[in-house]
């Protein structure tokens, strides 16, 4: 159901189906075959409330792809930048966007008009979607921007220059033909962080993220079409793409959002207590958060099922956190790159600061700088074997970049650029970026190493550890 050939197209055809999350196939099972609970529901500060089907959500998204068709113009292939902040359309566009074809580029609503430029000129989007608060900063820049042709907002009202998406999305036919596409089009692209360099752009394919996050939902995530999953990541995040869209969709699963203007323990401990999550994902940091706050005293009445990922987990978060709700994280790691690399999923042993194993189907090596296959135990570069196959879900490349993606190959294996140690069993430990390992009297000294031993003395709420520069010693 997660990859339907097109009938009567050639060899690597398929429908866009195959990527996007099969809401048309769910939307067949609400007579009774599905459970009764929502595909979306969205909540936010001030009461309101949105809960969709995936009836309701095929028709919208339609709607909406025929928005992006007709009144933008735009065509299959074409690239729109998306920066908007957890609102329902935001989730209606990324859908319309398979639907026809485009090319869907996330941006975070933190990005300045300097970081709004750079994305424009380096990604040649002709379509900029975004909210009342950064149109200004994209109109300051527009006079520089050659490929930009449409400007489309969510907003209440108008805006000179700018077409109004809700006001199109009344007046468009619901009626719409997906476009249809090979595993390999691309259909996402991702600006990195930029922690070396200025941020780049990592493109995905309908194969790589609309498949490759169906295996960490089944696995990894342990969704079904009775969960309610809640993930907190920023919309401009991959790890958005993998839990607020694609693992939940194709599982069948209901996709919870509350939309709040910041993190804030108590908001989300009464959040799951008052309604019925059964699977939360958040970031190490916030778990942080949540158990100084203490949540023993909140009851998580649905709540079975708890992951986390984007930085590494402190074992002492893991076992407070354990104490006070009795639920397990299962951490998972990966990078915008990659989706899911290695995963504690339901029915393994959790070793405490462990990422887990490999993830399916990737084989993860830890690899010394020529891509030779180390012994277990002995730290390295974490890699993945691309040779003689290149596994699926992993990126296409770095767009307009062949020598950054070139640099990351060596020998058969696709370089992370993190460190890390396979014990015996075949759990992976993170020990440090490449680029952020201290070197001090030739020792190797991984950051989080340290850090996770500081914030097991009860004195310590938080800790950072980075080098300074010693005349004896490097660093």
């Amino acid at each position: 159901m997660l990859s339907r050939p097109v009938p009567g197209a050639g060899p690597g055809h398929w429908c866009c189906l195959a990527a996007v999350p099969s809401i048309d196939y769910y939307m067949s099972m609400e007579d009774g075959k599905r459970p009764a609970i929502a595909a979306f529901w969205w909540i936010n500060d001030k009461g309101d409330e949105v809960r969709w089907s995936f009836e309701e959500l095929g028709f919208l998204t339609r709607k909406a792809a025929n928005v992006l068709s007709d009144p933008c113009g735009l065509q299959r292939g074409d690239r729109v930048i998306v920066i908007l902040p957890r609102i329902p359309e935001w989730w209606i566009l990324n859908v319309a966007c398979i639907r026809t074809g485009i090319v869907f580029i996330p941006g975070t609503s933190q990005l300045t008009a300097k970081d709004i430029f750079y994305r424009l000129q380096a990604s040649k989007a002709k379509c900029i979607i975004t909210n009342d608060t950064l149109a200004p900063a994209v109109d300051s820049v527009l006079p520089d921007c050659q490929f930009l042709k449409t400007k489309l907002i969510v907003s209440e009202g108008s805006r000179d220059g700018w077409l109004n998406f809700q006001e199109l999305l009344k007046v468009a036919p619901a009626d719409h033909n997906c476009v249809k596409t090979k595993s390999q089009d691309p259909m996402l692209i991702y600006f990195t962080s930029g922690s070396t360099g200025p941020p780049k752009m990592a493109e995905h394919s309908h194969s790589s993220y609309g498949i490759g996050f169906t295996v960490s939902g089944r696995y990894w995530l342990n969704l079904t079409p009775s969960d309610i999953f809640w993930n907190t990541s920023d919309t401009g995040w991959a790890k958005s793409a993998c839990s607020s869209v694609f693992s939940p969709w194709s599982s069948g699963s209901c996709v919870f959002i509350h939309n709040m203007p910041q993190f804030e323990p108590t908001t989300i401990a009464n959040t799951l207590s008052r309604y019925p999550i059964t699977t939360f994902c958040t970031a190490p940091t916030a778990y942080c958060m949540l158990v100084q706050h203490g949540v023993t005293s909140y009851k998580f009445m649905s709540l079975r099922h708890c992951v986390t990922g984007g930085e590494p987990l402190n074992p002492e978060v893991m076992e407070q956190w354990k104490t006070q709700t009795g639920l397990d994280i299962y951490e998972g790691y990966g990078q915008t790159e990659t989706v899911t690399i290695c995963a504690n999923v339901k029915g393994m042993k959790i070793k405490p600061g462990s990422m887990g194993k490999a993830s399916p189907p990737y084989d993860v090596q830890v690899v010394d700088d020529q891509g030779d296959i180390l012994p277990r135990g002995e730290e390295g570069n974490i890699a993945i074997r691309i040779k003689p196959t290149r596994p699926f879900c992993l990126f296409s490349r770095y767009l307009d970049n062949p020598e950054k993606t070139a640099s990351t190959e060596h020998g058969n294996f696709y370089i992370t650029g993190d460190r890390g140690i396979m014990d015996e069993e075949g759990y992976f430990w993170f020990v440090g970026r490449s680029d952020d390992i201290i070197n001090s009297s030739g020792y190797r000294i991984g950051p989080f190493e340290v850090e996770s031993a500081l914030i097991q003395h009860p004195a310590v709420a938080e800790s950072a550890v980075v080098s300074s520069p010693d005349p004896i010693r490097g660093e």
